[in-house]
């Protein structure tokens, strides 16, 4: 892969011609078709390509095509990897800070698991693995082409070369059957030797099931089940033989005193604490007793910090285990624990929560031995204490979850498509395919992966996941997927052919679609038999299918429709509008109005009734969608187009005065809605909304156009509002891209809109961010999402000063950071504007300098990070594909248009609401020719 170097980014900067190559500069052609990039070496370290089904958990496919970061199993942790000690340039960095894109992760598996070829020959086996010879392989490639992984093994140490094509079956318009909990593994094996030879494909794997709970239960058993195509791995009930006994109290702390109990440290006092005399700041503990333990020790009045700086240990007498659980009630830091002595790993801690939980350690392989608890605190700082009320010893988990309600409860299996063989040794399992080849032969194997752990993660809506609806187990799932296998694979090869059936670059055809993965991936879900989709905005962070991040993504809309009706439909102008046409930006998580997502949730409605076959949709919600329009219009308190008051936005923060960014996408909202009451025949509100935006429009160039670009002019009366005056903002005229987009008037003459592009490209591009960073003033701090050496679109720079102002004085000040970061999503969207706007060089090194930042030599290729991994907004790339190929789709309308900013023929692929296929433009005439319909 040709990767620009900092001073191909500069020559960028000074807005070579990028569409022709600069002897100058060397900047290379961006817009050249050139070869696919593939990836070898040191580039594999950090690959992961989401492979899984849609909505069914995160499962990479590494650069050396093996598995890894299996998040199926329902943790609801944030981040793809949960990582400590994260620190850049003195910013300690959780996941969503980009703990992962400033240190990514290595392959790591919460249970072993990996494939391997053998070759069966008469030589000494290696005793480390009894049943044959691991071939090894010296060359290994990776190329990916989402959602098709496809690994290259050369150069072994026997006469063998071996392909790999790994992927989810993947169909668009067809979420359904986009959506198996499985990946696909297809191997062909070619004998490259002189002689007949007999192979094993082998995947070897631990049963997963339980994988993170099994440690903390005794009452199950690990089974697997043995059919003609492979195993179907699950756990079942273990009964009790002695579930009548009654509990056994160990402590309870009745006594006020420690009693027997060994103390050492200062963390735990002389004796437990009375839970009426707890500081008032920890809230209810949820004690069950009068005493409890708790190591927060501010006896003698210490502050809360100084509080947590406390260690110690607190040991009991030994005595004897008689049942087959202890039951804990522990509250407190997850770093701090309890624990069975000389057992270290049967443990529990608190989870960063002063209310103390019931826990369970299980002691039944303990039973008739003398043990200790120790109670322990060697963590300083925040969450750096133990509380501990009554301990006893049960034969059931004491106010736990039962066994099937578990989150990595289910079911796992794995089969080769044409039968297998399985072996089961120890805690091992392995599933072979066994074959022989005569030289020159090649042979196919297709390995089947599925899971089925259907209860969804904590604290979200539903109970759960949609694919436990549809099959039973993991084994159903392969069935379907056997039956099928023919025409699921067929679609998805034709659809991945179709993508790159295309006369535009491979890198962008790569980089403006690759980010739909995030589909397959723990930031979206879908619940319950209703189906209900519901997003994060990325892995683990931030709920509710949040308005405004999401309005910046485009790809679902493109190629699963079906999603985003239903969000519109069901979600925003279903159960989450109110009465007076507010939306609830988060639904059930936020009652309350965020304007730019409200704007978007309108010209989104209108996407989606583009992207249907007829005109059924829009009727359907019609009525809501105007009393939508209608909140903003009333927003509006003079009515000329542009807002004032409070607008809470995406940067978490409500902003005041008029702004280009809020009422730019206010006013392509009325031209939304101008175009839907015109389609409804409500003439009266058409014309509302016709004038509305001619006023606004006005108004944009007569009152924030400084000549250059779009500003914001802050409220003199809310000093506590973070603005950016008159900064040139990324998002400046974010409206003016969805009227691109979707085909509706201008929101700003060309001539205006066309310069302040320009200007942002200008002041906002930066090759290497941190030459921008370490000197501006007035603003600090930021996230790290571009790194120094890094190139990058900031998201307001201030040619004009300003940077002092722009921080507020309230709570939100810290939101004023942004301003100073690099964030994808936000940089697609100005790329996409850009390039609309005839700036075709300038939008392309936007895309390439993202395209670049993740080069898998630095980083995951797959994972765009914002506010944790696998960012939503990051789906705005999609966007730039629209814009370059000048796509126009109404298909209830019969429109279907190419105005392509690149020069020459277009061959490209589309999607509309009749099916999916390639388009050409040749000759100023259009061409369709479908290589997948559906049935209206």
């Amino acid at each position: 892969m040709t990767k620009l170097s900092r001073r191909d980014l500069l020559g960028a900067a000074a807005i070579a011609p990028l569409t022709t190559q600069s002897r100058a500069t060397g900047v290379p052609n961006l817009i050249k078709r050139d070869a696919p990039e593939v990836y070898s070496g040191r580039e594999l370290e950090y690959i992961g390509m989401p492979v899984g089904g849609c909505f069914a958990g995160t499962v990479y496919l590494g650069g050396d095509g093996q598995l890894w970061n299996w998040d199926i199993f329902n943790r609801g942790q944030v981040g793809t990897v949960t990582q400590s000690g994260v620190v850049f340039m003195g910013d300690n960095l959780r996941e969503q800070d980009g703990a992962n894109y400033v240190r990514p992760p290595h392959q790591q598996s919460p249970f072993r698991q990996r494939f391997d070829l053998f070759v069966e020959d008469d030589k000494q086996p290696n005793r480390a693995i009894p049943t044959g010879l691991g071939v090894k392989f010296g060359k290994v490639s990776f190329r990916g082409e989402y959602p098709v992984g496809k690994v290259k093994y050369r150069g072994a140490d026997h006469e063998v070369e071996m392909d790999l094509e790994a992927f989810s079956p993947f169909i668009p318009l067809d979420i359904d059957r986009s959506s198996y909990p499985a990946t696909t593994m297809t191997y062909t094996v070619k004998n490259t030797g002189t002689k007949t030879e007999s192979y094993r494909l082998v995947y070897a794997f631990d049963n997963p099931v339980l994988v993170y709970s099994k440690r903390n239960r005794s009452d199950f058993n690990l089974e697997s089940k043995v059919n003609d195509h492979g195993v179907l791995a699950l756990a079942t009930k273990k009964s009790s033989l002695s579930s009548n006994r009654p509990d056994v109290l160990v402590e309870d702390w009745s006594s006020g005193t420690y009693g027997t109990w060994v103390v050492t440290g200062t963390a735990f006092g002389n004796k437990p604490r009375r839970v009426s005399e707890l500081p008032s700041y920890m809230g209810s503990v949820d004690a069950g007793t009068e005493f409890v333990v708790n190591s927060h020790q501010n006896r003698n009045g210490e502050d809360v910090v100084v509080a947590d700086q406390h260690v110690g240990t607190l040991t009991s007498a030994p005595f004897s285990a008689t049942h087959d659980y202890l039951n804990i009630r522990v509250g407190g830091g997850s770093g701090c624990r309890i624990f069975v002595m000389g057992h270290p790993e049967l443990a529990v801690s608190g989870d960063n929560s002063n209310r103390m939980v019931w826990k369970a350690i299980p002691i039944a392989k303990l039973r008739g031995k003398s043990i200790q608890l120790v109670i322990e605190d060697t963590v300083r700082g925040g969450w750096g204490q133990i509380g501990v009320g009554e301990i006893y010893q049960s034969d059931s988990v004491r106010g736990g979850r039962s066994l099937e309600g578990l989150q990595d409860f289910g079911s796992f299996a794995v089969e080769v498509l044409d039968g297998a063989k399985t072996v089961v040794q120890g805690d091992e399992i392995r599933v072979e395919k066994s074959f022989t080849l005569a030289p020159g032969e090649t042979r196919e194997v297709t390995f089947l992966i599925g899971w089925n752990f259907s209860n969804r993660p904590d604290g979200l809506p539903g109970t759960r996941h949609w694919y436990a609806t549809r099959w039973q187990n993991a084994s159903e799932t392969l069935a379907d997927i056997r039956r099928n296998f023919s025409d699921l694979r067929d679609k998805t090869r034709l659809w991945n052919r179709t993508w790159y059936n295309s006369t535009l670059p491979h890198w962008f055809l790569d980089r403006t679609f690759l980010n739909l993965g995030t589909l397959a991936t723990t930031t979206c879900y879908r619940f319950d038999k209703e189906g209900r989709f519901y997003f994060s905005e990325g892995i683990g962070c931030c709920a509710g299918t949040c308005t405004h991040v999401w309005g910046y993504a485009q790809a679902i809309a493109y190629i699963f429709p079906q999603v985003e009706r239903f969000l519109r439909s069901e979600i925003d102008f279903g159960r989450f509008i109110r009465s007076n046409g507010a939306i609830d930006y988060r639904g059930e998580y936020a009652a309350s109005v965020a304007h730019d997502g409200q704007a978007s949730c309108i010209l989104r409605f209108y996407r989606e009734h583009q992207m249907s076959a007829d005109g059924k949709f829009l009727k359907s919600r019609y009525k809501e969608v105007k009393s939508a329009l209608e909140f903003l219009i009333r927003e509006d308190k003079d009515q000329d187009g542009l807002l004032e008051g409070a607008q809470y936005n995406t940067l978490d923060a409500a902003w005041y005065g008029k702004m280009a960014w809020i009422s730019s996408l206010y006013i392509a909202a009325l031209r939304a809605g101008e175009a839907m009451a015109k389609e409804m025949g409500d003439t009266s509100f058409e014309a509302k909304c016709s004038e509305i935006a001619e006023k606004g429009s006005s108004n944009m160039v007569k009152e924030l156009y400084n000549g250059e670009y779009f500003i914001h002019k802050p409220d003199a009366n809310h000093p506590e509002a973070n603005n950016t005056n008159d900064g040139c903002h990324i998002d400046q005229l974010y409206g003016q891209f969805w009227a691109h987009q979707l085909g509706l008037p201008r929101v700003v003459p060309q001539r205006e809109g066309k310069r302040a592009m320009a200007a942002l490209f200008k002041h906002g591009f930066q090759p290497d961010v941190w030459e921008y960073r370490r000197k501006v003033r007035g603003i600090t701090g930021g996230r790290w999402y571009a790194m120094p050496g890094e190139g990058g679109l900031i998201m307001c720079t201030f040619p004009r000063g300003g940077a002092d102002r722009a921080t507020g004085k309230g709570g939100d000040s810290w939101a004023a950071a942004y301003f100073n970061e690099c964030m994808s999503g936000f940089e697609y969207q100005a790329a996409a504007n850009m390039i609309h706007e005839g700036l075709v060089d300038e939008g392309l090194t936007v895309v390439r300098a993202i395209h670049d930042r993740y080069h898998p030599s630095l980083r995951n290729p797959y994972n765009e990070v914002e506010c944790s991994d696998h960012y939503g907004r990051a789906m705005a790339s999609f966007g730039c594909y629209l814009a370059l190929t000048g796509m126009q789709i109404n298909s209830p309308s019969n429109v279907f248009s190419l105005s392509p900013k690149s020069k020459g023929p277009l061959t490209c692929a589309f999607v509309d609401g009749s099916g999916w296929g390639t388009a050409k433009l040749e000759g100023g005439k259009v061409a369709r020719e479908y290589a997948h319909k559906v049935s209206v």
